[in-house]
């Protein structure tokens, strides 16, 4: 195999690139090391309407891999990053149609960069390279390459959910969208479900099925170490100490409507309210670092959320007791990691999500010799791995509070038995595995 060429909207910054801490840079990690790589992308930068035609591409080598990026305009920025793929593809993706907000002209400048994108990396590609696509911010980039004589191997993974053909043909130019992405050699998505989806779109637009699922994992060796290692850190002593011996429920999401967020505050009032035995005796914290912050929609979400802390706290707590810890500043990575490992239940409970690697996370930072529960919507991707996790609807408030209280009073032998599977699922689908499974599959010789 040649250089493996990795294509992503954005590329890692300075710093993880030298020491990544999480996302696509950590799960790419075995690939990029086998051997000589270019990773390509959007650079985080944009610069003046002006300077559009006079931009170049930056390097930086690091180790064996090549750092290539390049800058959007304020415009690009706008329309391709911020109006189409997010305004537009992530909440289609996330079974949210009536959040979109269509203007061809996104469009236009969606297919534009992606265009512009093919232009740059084409001068850097050799021969034998691989090239492997990654997410909706790029779905027609492989047709944009082919059109500029790109023979090379091209294949696309979608980190994020996938919807059924008669919600994904609300978009205007979907045939168009998917008749592009006829020209990856292999697709990749995260689920059974995901891949059935994409498929039968192919289908109905007259295409054979392309898409197969590869599920996504962690790191589990890497991030138990971290876990444990974290149990020795100041801060991980800091929040054991005010807990007071009190149970830890611990959640961990960015910022976004498709994390049900709203739902999982409502299920954790129905749970003090349909179990008084637990109030004032347990600690739920909920990390929810703020992203897209300039974006009506999410700061409408937010705003919700600050308000339903505010009155739970107000109704249900106490003097010495607040029932929702809720911080929207992110938190260290390794930090996190001991925060998982000293949680006895972790709340996961998205409305729809591609896999969700928190869930696998939290399992891997638990001791083995005790561990916690972790509950988990049934729309998340992990859930078709994890069903030994306790899984719930996150739409029922009931249901998650249920949950809740199982997870606390769950007798020690039925978390080791339900932790144990729970850990062979994660040690059996990683990040490493991920990768070696599609770039093995895009490696195969096929047909002309």
């Amino acid at each position: 195999m040649g250089r493996l060429v990795v294509v992503s909207n954005r590329v890692p910054s300075s710093s993880d690139r030298h020491h990544p801490a999480g996302g696509l840079a950590v799960a790419l990690q075995d690939a990029l090391r086998r051997g000589e790589s270019l990773w390509f992308g959007w650079s985080g930068k944009q610069v003046a309407e002006e300077e559009k035609h006079s931009r170049t591409v930056s390097q930086e080598q690091v180790e064996n891999v090549t750092y290539a990026t390049i800058d959007l305009t304020h415009s690009e920025f706008d329309g391709f990053y911020q109006k189409y793929s997010n305004g537009i593809l992530w909440p289609l993706c996330h079974y949210r149609a009536g959040l979109m907000d269509f203007i061809r002209r996104d469009r236009e400048i969606y297919l534009d960069v992606n265009k512009f994108y093919a232009r740059k990396l084409r001068d850097l590609l050799r021969p034998d390279d691989i090239i492997w696509v990654h997410d909706y911010h790029l779905f027609p980039f492989a047709q944009a390459l082919r059109n500029l004589g790109v023979k090379n191997k091209i294949g696309f993974f979608l980190h994020i959910p996938f919807p059924p053909w008669s919600l994904m043909k609300s978009l205007p130019s979907a045939v168009s969208l998917l008749k592009n992405m006829q020209a990856y050699d292999v697709i990749g998505l995260q689920t059974e479900d995901d891949a059935r989806n994409m498929n039968d779109g192919f289908m109905q637009c007259g295409f054979g099925p392309r898409a197969q699922a590869f599920p996504i994992g962690i790191d589990p060796d890497s991030f138990a170490r971290q876990a444990e290692a974290g149990e020795h850190d100041a801060e991980v002593h800091r929040l054991k100490a005010s807990l007071r011996g009190r149970p830890l429920v611990i959640g961990v999401d960015r910022l976004d409507y498709s994390k049900g967020l709203p739902e999982r505050f409502l299920g954790y009032e129905a749970f003090l309210k349909r179990f008084p035995e637990h109030k004032g005796k347990v600690m739920y914290l909920q990390i929810t670092p703020v992203s897209r912050g300039n974006v009506a929609d999410y700061k409408a979400l937010k705003r919700d959320l600050d308000e339903t802390a505010g009155r739970i706290n107000g109704m249900y707590g106490d003097f010495d007791w607040t029932p929702i810890r809720y911080l929207t500043q992110s938190v260290p990575r390794h930090l996190l990691a001991g925060f998982y490992r000293l949680a006895d239940a972790a709340l996961v409970t998205p409305l729809r999500d591609g896999m969700n690697l928190v869930a696998k996370e939290f399992v891997a930072a638990q001791k083995e010799h005790n561990p916690g529960s972790l509950i988990l919507s049934r729309f998340a991707g992990a859930a078709a791995e994890m069903e030994d996790a306790l899984l719930v609807n996150p739409h029922d408030p009931e249901e998650i509070s249920d949950a809740l209280h199982r997870a606390l009073i769950m007798p020690k032998a039925e978390r080791l038995a339900r932790g144990k599977k729970l850990r062979e699922s994660v040690w059996r689908v990683t990040a490493s595995s991920w990768a070696r499974d599609f770039l093995e599959e895009l490696s195969k010789d096929r047909p002309e």
